[in-house]
């Protein structure tokens, strides 16, 4: 029976050298010398440190202009709150999106089944698996998704004959 899986997950080796690059370039730049701009990566968390919220987003422009040409999609990014921290330091928390959340797991399978296609979808853990008795069919089921779902990153592997 054919098969795929449709999964949300970045590639976090590339993840983690946009980041390094990113806080090589935060120390290198003429605007930052002298202030409390700063990036790292601990787990799936993106931390982003500096002097005012103006600084935040300039920090956050050199991390989406690294992962864009390291080609990992911006998407999964999901940006916190600033918050301030003692003084008049602020920080933001960026977390990375790893794996298919079940509302949007629900929505897939829900999308999957009004499509009208010969195929099946079962929810297995952060991944939606699909089974169909084609491989035209699944391929379809696969256009479907990217087509309605444009706010996730969908990658799809595991395509079996």
């Amino acid at each position: 029976m054919p098969s795929f899986d449709t999964v949300c997950e970045p590639n976090m080796v590339e993840v983690r050298n946009a980041v390094d690059t990113s806080a090589k370039e935060i120390g290198t730049r003429f605007d930052f010398k002298g202030t409390s701009a700063a990036i790292e990566l601990k787990d799936k968390e993106i931390t982003m440190f500096g002097d005012a919220e103006f600084q935040l987003t300039q920090v956050e422009d050199i991390l989406r202009n690294k992962l864009t040409k390291r080609n990992v999609d911006v998407r999964f990014l999901d940006i916190g709150k600033v918050e301030k921290i003692g003084g008049d330091k602020v920080k933001q928390v960026i977390k990375v999106k790893n794996g298919i959340e079940t509302e949007d797991a629900k929505k897939i399978t829900k999308l999957i089944k009004e499509s009208k296609l010969k195929v099946q979808a079962s929810i297995q853990g952060d991944a939606v698996r699909v089974t169909g008795a084609k491989r035209d069919d699944l391929q379809a089921a696969m256009a479907v998704l990217r087509k309605d779902m444009p706010d996730l990153p969908l990658s799809f592997d595991n395509f079996r004959d």
